[in-house]
């Protein structure tokens, strides 16, 4: 459905997208996530034809949005970060002028309009000036336009920005059901959002892609199997004896809590679960576990160790491969066709 290859874009001698290449299959929602400046607008702006590469190539439906715009923009419904309002109209003369633009046929406008209309729930402002509006309804009035004439591709940036947190969960499930059709894209900075909506997360850093696999994958890659947590009432050196006695415990830390309990955290060797093992361990040596839990990478986690300082650069995936997702070394076994 898309295909970018070999992007660049520089801006004098700022690199804004560096050798960026990745190529997305239809009906999944992908997440395009990053700190600013990272090049994910810039993307998205060359995707659509609204900024010209320095150098690579972007296909739109095997159309190359450079040579072939007009085929490669039917394809697409894009909102951008700021919506591209005219502010002097009403919601539904706005409406009826991007579909003359999106060149909908006549037949089909009235009907259209009214499904979009719909699916923003703009029907209580659709006869008001769009300058009289809030944020968050001009948010929805630049979705209901991108979604005009129901395009394959659905581009957002920042979709949710200025949404009270109804409207955030009513835009999430709109978006969730429009991958039912379409293959949507979006941006933006809610780690929870990008969580929560989207099946595949690309994660860009100074220009370049970083990581690309699903959120749970990303997770599991990054740091392996799950951590365990404990509390004991013994002494740390006796709760760590313990743990280095049981053989099973590897990536031990231990430290002594304001309360004097010992806190230690640990993996399992080989990924197994030792939960039982360490319960029965500290019972023998009558040192009384007062917690025992399981924790695990979060997404927050996995944004932050791939995006933080200049060790961005060197934790970076050498773009989406076809038998592995590629993350500082570390690999899982994919097919092609999760991509």
């Amino acid at each position: 459905m898309i295909e970018v290859k070999d992007l660049v874009k520089k801006y004098g001698d700022h690199v804004a997208v560096d050798h960026l290449s990745f190529h997305l299959k239809p009906g999944k929602i992908y997440g395009f996530l990053g700190p600013n400046g990272a090049g994910k607008s810039t993307t998205m702006n060359i995707m659509t034809g609204y900024l010209g590469a320095t150098e690579g190539q972007v296909f739109i439906d095997g159309y190359d949005i450079l040579k072939e715009p007009e085929q490669a923009k039917k394809c697409i419904g894009y909102l951008p970060e700021i919506p591209p309002l005219y502010t002097d109209m009403t919601v539904m003369e706005y409406l009826e002028f991007a579909a003359e633009l999106k060149r909908i046929p006549g037949n089909e406008r009235e009907k259209q309009i009214k499904k979009v209309i719909e699916l923003t729930k703009l029907e209580m402002v659709s006869q008001r000036l769009i300058r009289n509006l809030s944020k968050g309804y001009k948010q929805r009035v630049g979705l209901a336009q991108a979604l005009l004439g129901f395009p394959d591709i659905i581009i957002l940036d920042e979709p949710t920005v200025g949404l009270d947190p109804k409207q955030i969960i009513e835009i999430r499930e709109l978006i969730r059901s429009l991958s039912e059709k379409h293959t949507v894209i979006l941006s933006s900075h809610i780690l929870a959002e990008v969580r929560e909506v989207c099946d595949y997360i690309l994660i860009i850093s100074n220009g370049k892609l970083v990581a690309s696999d699903t959120p749970d994958n990303l997770e599991q890659v990054m740091h392996g199997t799950e951590s365990l947590e404990i509390e004991s009432t013994g002494s740390m050196e006796q709760t760590e004896h313990i743990l280095q006695e049981m053989g099973c415990a590897e990536n031990i830390q231990v430290k002594v809590q304001k309360d004097k309990t010992v806190y230690a955290r640990f993996d399992a060797k080989g990924g197994e679960d030792i939960r039982e093992k360490v319960f029965l361990a500290f019972a023998e040596n009558q040192c009384p576990l007062v917690m025992l839990k399981t924790t695990k990478a979060s997404l927050e986690d996995v944004f932050m160790e791939l995006t933080q300082g200049d060790s961005a650069e060197t934790r970076k995936c050498e773009g989406v491969q076809r038998d592995s997702v590629k993350i500082q070394g570390k690999e899982r076994d994919t097919d092609d066709s999760d991509l």
